[in-house]
């Protein structure tokens, strides 16, 4: 019975800690920024829940109610600051990572000091490695990255002659993406290694998932049941399995013949070890790097061309203006690099599915790392620790200021669920019908150019590698994605391989599948098949 007291009286302690540090935290916050929630205490709370399950509304609510200015969305026991407009978000982008800080605010939304190797995450060689070595090197690899996507394309459909095969679609174009970047990462034969690549597939999911799971809990809570939760030593000590013979060898030629030894293969595993010191070097560490960067590499890539794919699988119409573009440049300079950076058609479809299906309704988090906190020009300020996310998918729609409240209150959440029926006027800023997938929208006025031989100037800010505060699929400025140049080498070859060597369809004539909404996160669909046989012009 004394027990039964105790405990009892130790949970309401805990629990009166733990109101009061929220109420007296939420006091300090910055309460000039409007809410999307009541600041009571249990509303609060109730909002809070809300947002795990309506996430895209509530988004949706507050660009209606706050267009081109922060507002902010409460989470379990945090606020979240939104910002939409392009100003905001230029600026936004435009601090240097000592004031606002990606990997700061990667780490808390992911949890990474206790979901992945703390060390590896925050180690700057990461970043460099992914923009300078495997950006400069990407010519020297293309024919084994292709290589690799045309065996893994024979392996994963599986297909029998030219008949039509049911394939999941998400599944596949995972499996497909991590055979292709693990030959670049880890080469022959661990690339090819089925359980290797369902430790690399499922790492990032697992530790994401996990992440949230401990996000739910208070602060002061997660260091200490954030490591049972977390599954990080499980996982490396699993992939080590696979990678200790390959990161042994490595080390042993090293130590042998020096870091320039003959046959040293130009990968993702040697450009590490060039940054890596002598006390680095170990199966653990090595192991952790590779996991890490699968993760980055591979969650994102694969929800771009899968959501793609059903964008091409919905709209046949399509393909045959991207054979044609394929068939001209392959014949004239083969399965190069350099061909690929000759598709614009190829590049705008990709382009395009990005802006129309994003990651989430809210992006590029980042974390206020200035003690003095962050202004915007506006006069917002916010706080030292705050989260800062960018209302990405109202940027990638770019209505007119004066038509913003009304667009985004009819347009946006039907979006989200694949629901076209409604037709609102609107005026547009600068994307011409913006709710309509167009896959050519950047690539025309590269192909007029082209036609009057124009090429200076290039409208480079079409492009798919390209970034702007109206495209945010690959972040911008300071912080754009390291990787995305190699993303869409990868891409536009794999989706030219695709319509030029086989027939795709829907399973639904001309019906998308829905995409997967929880939280902050957005999917293609997890159950989504398409129809697939080898192209029977290529037979």
């Amino acid at each position: 019975m004394a027990q039964s007291v105790l405990l009892y009286a130790l949970i309401v302690i805990v629990s009166g800690l733990v109101l009061h540090s929220e109420i007296r935290r939420r006091k300090s916050d910055a309460h000039q920024v409007p809410a999307v929630s009541s600041a009571g205490i249990w509303q609060y709370y109730i909002g809070a829940a809300r947002y795990i399950v309506q996430a895209p509304e509530i988004i949706e609510e507050g660009c209606n109610r706050y267009p081109g200015r922060v507002f902010r969305v409460p989470r379990m026991f945090r606020w979240d600051y939104i910002v939409s407009g392009t100003t905001l978000v230029d600026e936004l982008t435009s601090a240097p990572e000592n004031v606002i800080s990606i990997v700061e605010g990667m780490q808390e939304e992911l949890q990474a000091d206790l979901t992945l190797d703390s060390e590896v995450f925050r180690n700057a060689s990461r970043v460099d490695i992914v923009r300078g070595a495997l950006t400069r090197n990407l010519n020297r690899f293309f024919p084994d990255l292709y290589d690799e996507l045309i065996c893994a394309c024979e392996d994963v459909f599986a297909l029998n002659g030219t008949e039509w095969k049911l394939v999941p679609a998400l599944p596949s174009m995972k499996r497909l993406i991590a055979r292709a970047i693990n030959r670049i990462f880890v080469g022959l034969p661990v690339c090819r290694n089925e359980e290797y690549l369902e430790l690399m597939m499922n790492f990032g999911i697992d530790a994401a998932i996990r992440g949230q799971v401990i996000n739910l809990l208070p602060s002061f809570l997660q260091p200490v049941l954030g490591p049972f939760i977390s599954s990080r030593k499980q996982s490396v000590r699993r992939s080590a399995k696979y990678l200790k013979d390959l990161i042994n060898y490595r080390i042993g030629q090293e130590e042998k013949f020096g870091r320039d030894w003959s046959g040293k293969p130009n990968d993702f595993l040697s450009w590490l070890f060039e940054v890596l010191s002598d006390e680095e070097k170990n199966v653990p560490t090595i192991t952790a790097w590779i996991l890490i960067t699968n993760m980055s590499a591979l969650l994102s890539t694969t929800s771009v061309f899968t959501h793609a794919v059903f964008d091409l699988t919905a709209n046949p119409q399509h393909i045959e203006s991207l054979r044609e573009e394929v068939e001209k440049v392959v014949g004239e300079l083969g399965w190069t690099r350099e061909a690929i950076n000759k598709m614009p058609r190829i590049d705008s479809f990709l382009r395009e599915s990005q802006r129309m299906h994003d990651n989430g309704p809210v992006t590029m988090f980042r974390k206020v790392m200035d003690p003095a906190g962050f202004e915007f020009s506006d006069g917002t300020l916010l706080p030292f620790g705050s989260m800062i996310g960018v209302a990405s998918r109202v940027e990638h729609f770019n209505p007119s200021e004066s038509k913003f409240k009304y667009y985004v209150s009819h347009r946006i959440v039907a979006l989200m669920y694949n629901k076209f029926e409604l037709t609102t006027k609107y005026e547009l800023a600068r994307y011409d019908d913006p709710m309509t997938f167009d896959p050519f929208r950047f690539s025309r006025k590269l192909e007029e150019r082209a036609a009057r031989g124009d090429d200076e100037g290039e409208h480079f800010t079409e492009y798919m590698i390209s970034t702007s505060p109206e495209h945010l699929a690959f972040g911008h400025k300071q912080h754009a994605c390291p990787g995305r140049f190699f993303v869409a080498a990868e891409l536009k070859t794999l989706l030219a391989h695709l319509v030029m060597h086989y027939d795709l369809r829907a399973e639904t004539e001309g019906v998308r599948p829905p995409d997967f909404a929880f939280g902050l996160a957005v999917l293609p669909s997890l159950s989504g098949n398409i129809f697939l046989r080898k192209r029977i012009a290529y037979e």
